[in-house]
């Protein structure tokens, strides 16, 4: 089985988690695109959509929903993202589309956090794909060399920039074996707006595709 149709499994899992009346956080990534183009189909159980990213918001737009801004409604019920790794206890690295920090707040804000990924983003130890940290752009030669303190490899994602108008260093070489810990370390350093290792808000449900199907874990 190809990739894209695994993850359009895992989309199609995270479906059933949207109740009647929900306010419901959209995240960004190839897998929620998945998501997004069936979110028609229970079109008449969301009551509210909140968007991580102006390319999902875009999505969203374009399938005739009113995407709103978390200030507006609230604390989210049900947040739905992807990840670019997880390890057992829901622990992620994401940030590989740039919407990091957006998506911090949104999981933050959710009574439940469902992450979809395929088989192949579940890891015994979070580092194997480089971390991403979001970083303002006058501190960005500073913090590289304070994680290369810490024996990583950032590498300046040239030509990008995040919707918030910040750059993005993507951290590659990191042994993550204490994901909270690295996660509290990182975003001390001044000019660190977000790091993309998701251990203090982990996901509640990681929904799993592979060959078989869909499994599920919870924490």
């Amino acid at each position: 089985m190809d990739a894209t149709e695994k993850k359009r499994r895992a989309a199609r899992a995270a479906l059933e988690f949207i109740e009647p009346g929900t306010i419901l956080g959209v995240g960004t990534g190839s897998t929620v695109n998945c998501l997004i183009e069936m979110l028609p189909e229970v079109r008449d159980r969301i009551d509210r959509i909140v968007s991580s990213s102006t390319a999902t918001t875009a999505m969203l737009e374009r399938l005739g929903f009113k995407v709103e801004t978390l200030n507006e409604v609230g604390d989210l019920d049900l947040y739905v993202d992807g990840a670019d790794e997880s390890n057992k206890h829901l622990q992620l690295i994401k940030g590989g589309g740039g919407a990091l920090t957006r998506e911090k707040v949104l999981a933050g804000a959710a009574r439940r956090f469902v992450c979809i990924i395929d088989d192949t983003k579940l890891v015994g130890m979070l580092g194997r794909f480089p971390l991403p940290i979001e970083v303002l752009p006058m501190a960005q030669e500073y913090v590289a060399r304070r994680l290369i303190k810490m024996r990583g490899q950032p590498v300046w994602r040239e030509g990008f920039v995040t919707d918030n108008g910040n750059h993005i260093l993507d951290v590659h070489d990191l042994q993550i074996s204490n994901p909270l810990e690295m996660e509290a370390r990182i975003n001390r350093i001044p000019g660190v707006v977000t790091v993309g290792i998701f251990a203090d808000r982990p996901a509640d449900v990681l929904l799993i595709a592979d060959d078989r199907g869909v499994r599920e874990m919870r924490t």
